[in-house]
């Protein structure tokens, strides 16, 4: 792997700063904290800078950039939630390039059905003004519906959307080893970053490492617990009057998330499309990521007065949202070159080797007098 002598200058600027931190702690932070600092420390962190995130020439691909037929058919999904909503507001966490916030109001205008506003929460200051720059140059009659937020609204109707958010998030990690709990950490020795063993750094973790435990019976594994994720659903709660949260990511339900083949836990990293399982080399110039435990954000949302609606593989998601109607709608029957990279999309959307099995939609609501029927396909709930 080639690295550049500038990416190479950033990442040390912000290995000075970890190492601070570590110092200022007293030799040693949860990996939480050091996961918060590789990801989002401003101007440093992987979000915070300037390097190309998405895409062939970035570090990963996601959904939206594979094909627009993931956006369109999200955009059916949100059709049926508008339908019985007092008013039409999207919100979308995390807009990457832009690109699904383009296909779906592009969709919603095709289907006379647009939103009043298309409101963007995103904290990157470097993702948010290339969203400005793509979105006012490939929608320009619709960018005037596009507004960045700060913080959630106090109140919102309308449907959230977060794709590939969660997995962002800083996570604990834990270790039972000995017949013990611990929380891994991270210290530096003779000037290079290592794992260390340490106390539990929250409380709410004790209760988690009992649930853990009954997956589990084996002598030593690894484990992390998104707390993170868990407040961010708290907060959408709160203020989502009334409408849809989807949130689209890849991950498990408790018992498969816990699974004694998941010994090593879900930690991966992501660099120029190469993935691993180390996040103490190249700090600022990967990404570092995890698996969803879905049955923590849906038990989260149950207790803050949401309702679960649905829980489905990706595959059927699209699947029940129309995604090969709205593939035969836009293909004039010959089979050209742009019908085969669809057809090969959508592959890699649903397909169970590709993207179909592993990344999850759970589908959550509030106030919504009628069912959603293209949620009752291969409706998983009862794994949760």
């Amino acid at each position: 792997m080639n690295i550049d002598p500038i990416a190479q200058a950033h990442s040390d600027r912000l290995f000075a700063v970890i190492q601070q931190r570590i110092a200022d702690a007293g030799g040693k932070i949860p990996f939480a904290d050091y996961m918060q600092l590789c990801l989002h420390t401003p101007g440093l962190g992987y979000y915070s800078a300037g390097s190309q995130k998405f895409g062939k020439h970035g570090d990963y691909t996601t959904a939206p950039e594979i094909s627009p037929l993931f956006s369109q058919t999200l955009a059916r999904h949100i059709q049926d939630i508008r339908q019985q909503l007092s008013e039409f507001n999207l919100l979308e966490f995390g807009a990457g390039s832009g690109k699904m916030a383009a296909d779906i109001l592009l969709q919603l205008e095709r289907d006379k059905a647009l939103p009043d506003h298309y409101y963007i929460i995103e904290a990157s200051a470097d993702l948010q003004y290339r969203q400005r720059e793509y979105l006012s140059s490939t929608i320009p009659n619709l960018f005037e519906k596009v507004i960045w937020l700060d913080q959630l609204p106090a109140q919102f109707v309308g449907v959230i959307v977060a794709n590939e958010v969660c997995d962002a998030m800083p996570l604990h990690r834990l270790h039972f080893s000995q017949d013990a709990w611990q929380e891994c950490h991270i210290t530096i020795n003779n000037g290079v970053l290592e794992w260390v063993d340490g106390p539990l750094s929250n409380a709410s973790l004790k209760q988690r490492t009992e649930l853990i435990s009954q997956h589990h019976d084996q002598t030593e594994f690894f484990a992390e617990v998104n707390l993170a994720a868990e407040g961010w659903v708290a907060s959408l709660a709160d203020c989502l009057q009334q409408g849809a949260i989807f949130i689209i990511d890849y991950g498990h339900d408790r018992a498969s998330y816990y699974h004694p083949e998941r010994s090593q836990g879900t930690l991966m990293c992501y660099v120029q499309h190469h993935g691993h399982d180390n996040p103490l080399i190249l700090p600022g110039l990967q990404d570092i990521t995890s698996h969803v435990e879905f049955t923590a954000l849906a038990e989260m949302a149950l207790s803050c007065g949401l309702d679960v609606e649905g829980f489905q593989t990706q595959a059927d998601f699209l699947l029940a949202g129309g995604i090969i109607e709205l593939l035969a709608a836009q293909s004039s029957g010959d089979v050209t070159l742009d019908s085969f990279s669809q057809t090969t999309a959508i592959k890699r959307l649903t397909l169970p080797s590709e993207m179909g099995e592993s990344f999850k939609a759970l589908t959550l609501t509030k106030g919504l007098p009628e069912l959603l029927p293209r949620l009752r396909l291969a409706d998983r709930r009862y794994s949760l």
